[in-house]
């Protein structure tokens, strides 16, 4: 079972897809969460989960306080299984989530927001120049004080952020999960 773990709508259980995704688990989002949630980033800013699923990622964010999320996720079951999620938390907070049902680069080259926070939790399997053009396309849509946030496999290594004109902030790995945090070059 998967949940929102705190905010406005702490405790709601949310649904995942049966198969095709992979969750973040409760341990990475609250480790995730509690270090965003400590420098203020998450106070009426705008986000974009990229790769979605569920929309866990986002959806954590809409309760922790964002004021809008974007949720990407191309494949159609996943996406309506997202949607679903997104009502339940609407109702509960009060704040927008929109759902995406298109593949993370058709929905770059239209998006007009700028962004505060973007996660992207690709497939493990998706090969590292992939993440990088991700990246790279991504990167004229955040706000100057943005962070970026990847989920891999540890064993993938760091993104690529300087071909991106992002750099590393910080990383944190979690067994064969980790995060690893960047912002916009300036």
């Amino acid at each position: 079972m998967t949940r929102i773990i705190s905010g406005r709508a702490g405790g709601l259980r949310i649904d995942v897809p049966p198969s095709g995704t992979r969750p973040t688990s409760d341990r990475v989002r609250e480790s995730l969460f509690a270090s965003l949630e400590t420098t203020g980033l998450l106070d009426g800013t705008t986000v974009v989960d990229l790769y979605a699923g569920s929309g866990a990622l986002g959806l954590e964010s809409i309760s922790r306080g964002a004021a809008h999320c974007d949720l990407v996720e191309k494949g159609q079951k996943a996406a309506q299984i997202a949607r679903n999620n997104a009502e339940r938390v609407a109702r509960a907070t009060g704040a927008s989530a929109d759902v995406h049902a298109i593949g993370v680069r058709a929905f770059l080259r239209g998006a007009t927001r700028i962004y505060d926070v973007a996660y992207l939790d690709p497939p493990y399997d998706i090969s590292p120049d992939v993440l990088t053009e991700d990246l790279a396309q991504l990167r004229p849509l955040l706000a100057d004080d943005a962070i970026v946030i990847v989920e891999r496999a540890t064993r993938s290594g760091a993104p690529d952020w300087a071909a991106a004109d992002l750099r590393p902030l910080r990383d944190r790995s979690f067994g064969d999960t980790s995060l690893w945090w960047g912002e916009p070059a300036i």
